[in-house]
């Protein structure tokens, strides 16, 4: 479980609201260091997800995808208790139930009781007292799909993830609403964090909702990419920061990000980099908490100056 961070006199700290998009490990990760924010902090997490005890959820019962939104719960709890550990409990053995955690299936049960997802995530954000929020990027059940340079099209974050081409384009099926509470973040946002994570099947699906993209673009708000320590699994390996952010920009239909921080050398057109140590000491591939949060901290004192105001 992550501590909450405290840094004093905190360029963050003068922000009103900050949102972060993505899912999995990584937005996991920019919440939890950011979790000294408070209410302040939204995040908005990918719901395409359809493998491990999520996707078994999915095939049988229907529904949104959970996973990446009880991670992220997880990942921000600032105080160990026994509803953290129940929510995080994982079940072993054989049997239907092994390999299922049981926060998975909490939510699961709330949407199967006809409340609303939103809600249900604020139920437990509640019993687990956390106060930043954590929002789907829809409500509605979605798959991530890909069109690929044959003509073909294929569908499941599991199959895009085992491609050994990246895919021309990418959408998602059903084509669904955005969830209202994630538009009126990013509208009234200071700061926007895109990433960590695994790019096309994590960072990308929000933007592949219109609503969200055209949220993103419209914003004033500073826009960082934060780039991943590790190399990537799967077809996005193939793809360099560069590649990355042009990918994005292209599926949002222009270029909105300001600043992007990252720990490797990079020449980025149209992008301030910005060069930092971020790694943990105990898992290379993952972020430092108080490195990331001091990483961002820095980058926007630094384009607080003067000099820089006019560049953005």
């Amino acid at each position: 479980m992550s501590r909450p961070l405290s840094p004093p006199h905190s360029e963050l700290n003068r922000l009103t609201h900050i949102v972060a998009l993505g899912g999995g490990h990584g937005l996991g990760r920019v919440m939890s260091a950011l979790n000294f924010l408070g209410s302040r902090l939204t995040g908005i997490v990918t719901t395409t997800d359809n493998g491990g005890s999520t996707g078994r959820i999915r095939s049988q019962q229907g529904g949104i995808a959970w996973g990446d939104l009880r991670n992220c719960l997880n990942q921000i709890i600032t105080q160990p208790s026994t509803a953290s550990a129940l929510f995080e409990y994982r079940f072993e053995g054989e049997g239907e139930l092994a390999g299922h955690n049981l926060g998975n299936l909490m939510l699961k049960a709330l949407e199967n009781m006809q409340i609303r997802p939103t809600d249900a995530v604020n139920l437990i954000r509640e019993l687990l007292k956390v106060e930043s929020f954590i929002i789907p990027m829809s409500e509605k059940p979605v798959h991530l799909a890909a069109y690929l340079a044959s003509g073909k099209s294929l569908v499941g974050e599991v199959s895009i993830d085992e491609l050994t081409e990246v895919p021309q384009m990418m959408f998602v099926l059903p084509l669904v609403p955005a969830t209202p509470e994630a538009i009126k973040a990013i509208q009234k946002a200071d700061l926007i964090l895109i990433g960590p994570g695994s790019f096309l099947t994590s960072i990308l699906p929000p933007f592949l909702l219109p609503e969200i993209s055209r949220a993103i673009a419209d914003s004033s708000a500073l826009k960082i990419f934060i780039d991943n320590l590790g190399v990537e699994q799967g077809p996005a390996a193939q793809l360099s920061l560069k590649d990355r952010i042009n990918y994005l920009h292209h599926h949002i239909g222009s270029k909105v990000i300001d600043a992007v921080i990252t720990e490797s050398q990079f020449d980025l057109e149209d992008s301030l980099i910005f060069t930092k140590k971020l790694k943990a000491d105990d898992v290379s591939y993952r972020h430092d908490r108080q490195l990331l949060c001091a990483a961002i901290d820095d980058v926007l004192k630094t384009l607080s100056r003067p000099d820089f105001l006019e560049i953005l």
